[in-house]
């Protein structure tokens, strides 16, 4: 499967995110997309200056290396996540 570089796919991805109880925050600065925990808070901060296809890439990359409870995830958010843990990313 190819991801395609769209609004609506970036959107699946953030509410994928929320649904998993991560809070994504677009913010100014020269870093890459990254994701911590602060506080017991999982935030992912993504560079507000990246364009949409960086954006999509790092949420995806983000996404496929979480070890995470599936159950959180709605029946086409889980295919999406299995779908997205089985793409290969180029970056």
């Amino acid at each position: 499967m190819t991801l395609s570089f769209t609004q609506h796919t970036l959107e699946k991805l953030e509410l994928m995110l929320k649904s998993l109880s991560y809070k994504v925050r677009y913010e100014k600065g020269t870093f890459k997309t990254g994701a911590c925990k602060f506080e017991s808070t999982n935030i992912i901060v993504v560079n507000k200056y990246s364009n949409l296809e960086n954006k999509i890439m790092a949420l995806a990359g983000i996404i496929q290396n979480l070890d995470t409870d599936d159950s959180l995830l709605d029946e086409k958010q889980k295919a999406f996540f299995y779908t997205l843990k089985q793409t290969k990313l180029k970056l």
